[in-house]
C-alpha cells in the first residue's frame, strides 16, 4: 500500500515538477530578469552594500541581515550536498550548468519577493507585522483574490516540512555510523522494533528521528528571534568550513579541476541524444535548485517579511544575495568534490548523499565524517527556520493562537519523515514545491511593474542625492 502511494505521489511529482515548473520558475525568472533590466547583474554592488545597512524602523522582529542568514539557513541545507548529488546522477554534469542559471535567475526571482515582502507587508490577527506571498497576494492583487493566498498557505504548511532533510540526514548516519550486523544484532533496536513493528533498521530511524525532533524543538520554539540569533551564528560558520574543505580537495586535484568545468558545459549542451534529452538535463538541474535557493517558491518572502526594513527595495536587494550563496557557491563546491573524488552510478534509481559522503571519504582521511558533521549542521538550520516558514502559513489560515500549535506538528513529523522510503520524500518535497511556486511566480509576474516603479524610485533618489552631495562639496571647496 506504502509503495502505491509513494508511486502515485512520484508521478504526480514528476509531471507537475517537468515542463510546467520548468517554464513557471525559469521562464518567470528570466522575463522578470530582462524586464528589470538586468537588476541581479547590475545591482549586485548594491546588493552587498545593503546588507551593511542598519534599520531604525520597529515594524519587524529581525535585521535584514538576519533575514538572509535565516533564509541561507534554509536554502544551504541537504540539496546543497544530496540535492546535487541527485541531480548528478539523474542528469549528469551538465545539470550544474542548469542549476547556474537557475541561481541568476533566482537571484532576480527573490528580488522580486523581497520587494514585495516588505511594500504588501501584512498585519496578524494580533496587529503584529507579518510577511509572506499569502499576504502579498491579498493585499497587492486584492481581496478577490484571497483563494490563491489560502492555496499557498496550505501548500505552504506541508512544503515546508522538512522530509528530505531528516530522510537524508537519517540515511547518512545510517550509512556512516552503523552497519547492518550491528543492527541485525542490538537488544535495544529489537526491543524497540518488537513494540512498534518495525525492523532493527527502520527501529533506529525511529529512535534517530526522535533524536532530531527533540534538538529542533529547543531552538523553533522560541520564536523567529532565536532562529534568526542561532542562524546568523551557525551559517556563516558552516559555509567558511565547507568552503576551506572543499578548497583542500580542489587544491590536491587542481590538474582534473578544468576537466570537470568541461564536462558541465559540455554536457549541458550535448545534443548527441537529441533535443529531448537536453531538455531533460535542464529541466533536471532547475528541479533541484529549485529545492536548493527557493526561488520564486515564496519562502523567502516569508522570513523578509518578518524584517525591521521599511525600504522596499533595499530588502530586495539583500534578499537576492541568497541564491549567489547557495545554488551559486555551495552547489558549486558539492559538484566539484562529487566529480573530482566521487564515484556517479549509471544503474540509476535516486542515489543522494551516499555519493557524496563516498566522494569526501575518498578525497581526505576521515572525510566521510567531516560531512557528515557539516551535514548535521545544514539539516538543521534548514529545519530552524522551515519552521518558521510553515508557522507563518498556519497562522494565517488559522490565527496567531491555534497556528502556535503548527509547531509541535512541525516537530512530530521529522520523526516520520526521518522512517518513510526516499523515493517517497523527495516525491512529496517536489510536490508541495511546485504547488507554493505556481501562486507565487504568478503574484510576482502580476506585480512585476510595481517592483519596477519602487526599483526607479529608489535608485532615482540615490542618483539625486548623490548629486546634491557632490554640488554641495564643490560649493564649499569654491
Amino acid at each position: 500500500m506504502l509503495e502505491r502511494i509513494g508511486d502515485f505521489i512520484t508521478r504526480v511529482a514528476d509531471f507537475l515538477c517537468g515542463y510546467p515548473l520548468f517554464i513557471t520558475l525559469i521562464g518567470g525568472g528570466l522575463f522578470l530578469f530582462v524586464y528589470s533590466g538586468f537588476v541581479s547583474l547590475r545591482r549586485l554592488p548594491w546588493a552587498i552594500r545593503a546588507l551593511r545597512h542598519k534599520s531604525s524602523a520597529t515594524n519587524g522582529q529581525i535585521s535584514s541581515a538576519q533575514a538572509l542568514a535565516s533564509v541561507v539557513a534554509a536554502t544551504v541545507g541537504m540539496g546543497n550536498i544530496a540535492g546535487v548529488a541527485i541531480a548528478l546522477v539523474m542528469g549528469g554534469p551538465g545539470a550544474i550548468f542548469w542549476m547556474w542559471v537557475s541561481a541568476l535567475v533566482g537571484m532576480c526571482t527573490k528580488y522580486h519577493e523581497g520587494v514585495l515582502a516588505i511594500k504588501y507587508k501584512g498585519k496578524n490577527d494580533e496587529g503584529n507585522p507579518t510577511g509572506g506571498p499569502m499576504h502579498i497576494i491579498e493585499r497587492g492583487l486584492g481581496r478577490n483574490w484571497r483563494p490563491l493566498a489560502v492555496f499557498f498557505a496550505v501548500a505552504g504548511m506541508f512544503g515546508t516540512l522538512c522530509i528530505m532533510n531528516a530522510n537524508q540526514l537519517t540515511e547518512a548516519v545510517v550509512t556512516t555510523f552503523t552497519t547492518p550486523e550491528w543492527i541485525e544484532s542490538s537488544n535495544i533496536l529489537a526491543k524497540v522494533g518488537g513494540g512498534t513493528g518495525l525492523s532493527n533498521l527502520l527501529a533506529f530511524k525511529l529512535l534517530f528521528g526522535v533524536g532530531i525532533a527533540i534538538t529542533v524543538a529547543l531552538v523553533v520554539l522560541g520564536g523567529v528571534r532565536r532562529i534568526a540569533r542561532v542562524a546568523s551564528v551557525l551559517v556563516p560558520f558552516m559555509v567558511g568550513l565547507y568552503l576551506l574543505i572543499v578548497l583542500f580537495i580542489i587544491v590536491t586535484h587542481i590538474d582534473e579541476v578544468p576537466g570537470v568545468f568541461v564536462s558541465i558545459f559540455a554536457n549541458a549542451f550535448n545534443l548527441e541524444a537529441g533535443w529531448g534529452a537536453l531538455a531533460g538535463i535542464a529541466i533536471i538541474g532547475a528541479r533541484r535548485a529549485a529545492l536548493v535557493n527557493d526561488a520564486g517558491v515564496g519562502t523567502a518572502s516569508i522570513m523578509h517579511g518578518a524584517s525591521r526594513n521599511n525600504e522596499p527595495v533595499r530588502e530586495g536587494l539583500v534578499a537576492m544575495l541568497g541564491p549567489s550563496i547557495d545554488s551559486g557557491l555551495v552547489c558549486t563546491l558539492t559538484a566539484l568534490a562529487i566529480m573530482l573524488c566521487g564515484e556517479i552510478p549509471s544503474d540509476g534509481g535516486i542515489k543522494g548523499l551516499e555519493i557524496a559522503m563516498g566522494a569526501f571519504g575518498n578525497a581526505m582521511p576521515y572525510g566521510e565524517y567531516i560531512l557528515m558533521f557539516i551535514v548535521l549542521c545544514f539539516a538543521m538550520s534548514s529545519m530552524f527556520s522551515y519552521s518558521f516558514y510553515g508557522n507563518r502559513c498556519a497562522s494565517y489560515l488559522f490565527g496567531e493562537r491555534r497556528g502556535r500549535y503548527y509547531s509541535w506538528f512541525f516537530i512530530a513529523t521529522l520523526v516520520v519523515f526521518a522512517v518513510i522510503p526516499v523515493g517517497a520524500a523527495v516525491g512529496l518535497c517536489d510536490l508541495f514545491y511546485a504547488l507554493m511556486a505556481f501562486p507565487t511566480m504568478f503574484t510576482l509576474l502580476m506585480l512585476c511593474r510595481k517592483v519596477k516603479d519602487e526599483t526607479s524610485r529608489y535608485f532615482d533618489g540615490k542618483k539625486k542625492l548623490d548629486t546634491a552631495v557632490r554640488d554641495t562639496e564643490l560649493n564649499n571647496k569654491s
